[in-house]
């Protein structure tokens, strides 16, 4: 009596082949940068993550070959460097977009209005989650929380706040991206390519006249927190309802709670110009 063995008529595939190494004058280059990358440590494997980045930067995502070349030079294998890839999101595993527009939609942006601009692009722009335009141009992603909850909903370009967005303001914004327009962050560092940023976020000076010095205050409601550490006392609010003609201790009339996202222009959420004020 025959039987039939448990694996009969299921393909197993075909090993898969060693990554190929970069061209060499790519591999010079990126063997100079990973060098001045692991001198900035005591212990080379700490080094792995900027040195992700560094590979990020040269192909917009984190390749087999990119993986190996970090295993080699921080003599790790290439188990422990693809650990560390696919544990950290902002590694990309697949060739994306020059722009990774990410939408929150944790719960106070969910709330705000996220889900809705989430939908908006994905109908706008014809592509899924984590999937790219056909022009090779935007990324869309949906995103955990960036700790901008004061400023929700907000939606990040390569890792860059756009806050207090609706769906309209986001589909004028993807679109001057496929555009080439330039296009300004709510607050922070002037916009780049993936890559560009890709490299700075392995410790590689940003060259861009004004790029330093551009930065962005958080908003009241975050620095509140603050405020209470350092023992200031907010002054004390109660909110009636609107019209009472009821007013605050310093004066001023008080009223309903007001919108503060993008829905209401005329009481926009805007970034505190210093931390702290």
């Amino acid at each position: 009596m025959t039987t039939t063995p448990p694996n009969a008529g299921v393909s197993l595939g075909m090993p898969q082949l060693p990554a190929p190494d970069y061209p060499a004058d790519v591999r010079a280059r990126l063997e100079a940068d990973a060098k001045e990358i692991i001198g900035r440590y005591p212990g080379s494997r700490s080094a792995l993550l900027p040195l992700l980045h560094l590979v990020q930067s040269e192909e917009g995502f984190v390749s087999r070959t990119g993986m190996a070349f970090c295993a080699e030079l921080l003599d790790l294998t290439t188990a422990e460097v693809t650990a560390v890839a696919t544990f950290y999101s902002m590694y990309r595993r697949k060739q994306g977009g020059d722009y990774q527009v990410g939408v929150c939609t944790n719960t106070l942006c969910a709330v705000m209005g996220g889900d809705a601009i989430f939908d908006a692009l994905k109908e706008h722009l014809g592509v899924g989650n984590n999937e790219t335009t056909e022009d090779g141009k935007v990324t869309l992603e949906h995103i955990e929380c960036n700790a901008a909850c004061d400023f929700a909903p907000v939606v990040m370009v390569n890792w860059e706040f756009f806050d207090n967005q609706t769906p309209d303001s986001a589909r004028r914004l993807v679109d001057d991206l496929r555009e080439g327009q330039t296009v300004q962050p709510t607050r922070g560092a002037p916009l780049c390519t993936y890559k560009e940023t890709a490299r700075i976020l392995a410790g590689f000076p940003d060259e861009r006249p004004g790029a330093v010095e551009a930065t962005g205050g958080a908003g009241p409601a975050s620095l509140i927190g603050l405020r209470l550490a350092k023992g200031e006392t907010p002054e004390p609010r109660v909110v009636r309802p609107r019209d009472s003609g009821a007013t605050s201790p310093s004066g001023t009339p008080e009223t309903s709670p007001q919108q503060t996202s993008a829905s209401d222009p005329d009481h926009p959420a805007g970034p505190a110009a210093e931390e702290g004020e």
